[in-house]
């Protein structure tokens, strides 16, 4: 894969939300914890600046405000496929099911075990609507298409191969400690995104899964999912 530099400036408008949030990821799980300095609060600049990154480069996300949205049917159909993937997700989780160890952390909760909101809603905003936006534009919108011909640009979603829906879900996989259930997460966006050639769709199904499960993370305090 290219680096950003020699992208074009569409790649690089979905590269970029991507590799500031990997890259924040990366440095949460380095800095050491010490008085006066929580972590955590990097996820916040992450959703932050990631979040800036998209709004700059909305016009260059034509596939998301120049094409048909989705109707009714395919907005509820994208929302079963995020609740089923939500439910596979927190069953997938045996041992043989998992690869290696999350780069960062993220326990919301003080030293009673109290949960701290602040935290908890810049989680869940973070999850359930910054991430699917970024990771469709990357996963599906620009690395599936890309695989499919450079000039992903002109690929109809809808005519996607075989090939590049599983590679860019095998790339997808290796970003997740769940791998099967990255694998199955991956599958059924692509799909989505495949059949209706909307990528709405598939960000609404990713929003939903992110979404249902930081509320299941926070009800029942299974922060390993986090």
């Amino acid at each position: 894969m290219p680096s950003i530099v020699s992208l074009s400036p569409a790649a690089r408008a979905r590269c970029l939300p991507f590799a500031v949030f990997m890259l924040l990821l990366a440095l949460r799980g380095w800095l050491p914890e010490g008085p006066g300095f929580d972590t955590r609060w990097i996820y916040g600049l992450s959703v932050l600046m990631v979040g800036s990154i998209l709004v700059r480069h909305w016009r260059d996300y034509g596939e998301l405000f120049r094409q048909t949205q989705p109707h009714v049917r395919e907005t509820l159909e994208a929302v079963a496929v995020g609740l089923v993937v939500f439910v596979l997700w927190i069953r997938l989780d045996a041992p043989w099911m998992t690869i290696g160890e999350s780069t960062a952390s993220f326990l919301p909760i003080d030293l009673d075990g109290r949960l701290i909101w602040p935290l908890v809603v810049l989680r869940w905003i973070g999850a359930a609507l910054v991430v699917p936006l970024m990771e469709e534009l990357f996963w599906r919108s620009f690395l599936m298409r890309w695989i499919e011909q450079p000039q992903f640009e002109r690929v109809d979603p809808q005519r996607v191969g075989l090939k590049a829906i599983m590679l860019s879900t095998f790339v997808f996989m290796l970003a997740h400690t769940l791998w099967l259930a990255a694998i199955i997460a991956g599958l059924a966006y692509a799909w989505l995104y495949r059949r209706t050639g909307k990528l709405w769709t598939a960000v609404i199904a990713h929003a939903v899964t992110n979404g249902a499960l930081g509320i299941w993370v926070v009800q029942t305090r299974q922060w390993q999912f986090w």
